[in-house]
């Protein structure tokens, strides 16, 4: 153990013998009637509405507006509120909103890029692929190769 720990500190305790952090010394909530615990529940239960209320826009829209709203804009919608869903997961569970700034952008830039990235090659592909499809000088080397 280094000299220049706290007794009042848990450092201590991730270094060297660690098996006090499974061993029960380091639970951190052993009585759930403690303010403490009581917002952790109502916090998980906030979530838990968020998240199901996302949800069942996403089915409704599903289910009785998708039909009557263009493929794009139906399309938007479901990516707009998945990317919402997602967000808030990694924002809560993942432990990211609690991070720095700059951690976080670390992460989502790389992440908007590689989202941007493929958009871009989709985008390119489609473009290729309709550019040979409607190419007329493909279709007339096809007609003399076959007479």
């Amino acid at each position: 153990m280094s000299s220049h720990s706290n007794n009042n500190s848990i450092q201590h305790l991730y270094e060297g013998d660690q098996s006090k952090l499974y061993s029960g010394v380091m639970s951190h909530n052993s009585d759930i009637n403690t303010d403490e615990s009581k917002a952790q529940v109502k916090r998980i239960w906030k979530i838990f509405w968020i998240l199901l209320a996302i949800t069942l826009v996403e089915v409704m829209m599903g289910m009785y507006l998708s039909h009557s709203m263009s493929k794009g804009l139906v399309n938007f919608f479901f990516l707009a509120l998945t990317v919402l869903k997602a967000g808030y997961i990694v924002s809560v569970f993942m432990h990211l909103g609690d991070e720095i700034k700059g951690f976080i952008v670390t992460v989502l830039i790389p992440l908007v890029l590689f989202v941007w990235f493929i958009i871009a090659f989709l985008a390119d592909g489609g473009f290729w692929l309709r550019m040979n499809n409607e190419s007329t000088a493909r279709h007339t080397t096809a007609v003399h190769s076959t007479k």
